[in-house]
């Protein structure tokens, strides 16, 4: 599954079947993927629950990553820490939130 797929149809439904799993995140992420299959999405996982396209100025964390990357970690959530490491997966933004990243593929 590529990014597209997974901000325009998987997370938001996850978003829309456990509110309360996604508000214990509590914490609006920017996602910029590159490649084909990529895009830029916002989501809220902190008051409006939901997923928008395009990055917003307002997130506290900023995730860039190319999607054969990302597909990685939608495979493997435990991937991101060494893609991180590698200088694949890129942070801007609270780092300690960026650690919460597996919880939202869980979701």
């Amino acid at each position: 599954m590529d990014a597209k797929t997974f901000f325009t149809d998987k997370l938001p439904k996850q978003l829309e079947a456990s509110p309360d799993k996604a508000k214990e995140i509590g914490a609006i992420y920017a996602f910029n993927v590159t490649g084909e299959g990529g895009g830029s999405w916002t989501a809220n996982l902190k008051d409006a629950l939901g997923v928008v396209e395009g990055a917003a100025a307002d997130a506290e964390c900023t995730i860039d990553i190319a999607n054969e990357d990302f597909e990685k970690v939608l495979d493997d959530p435990n991937a991101g820490m060494q893609l991180f490491f590698e200088g694949k997966l890129k942070v801007d933004g609270d780092p300690m939130l960026a650690t919460k990243l597996q919880e939202i593929f869980k979701i």
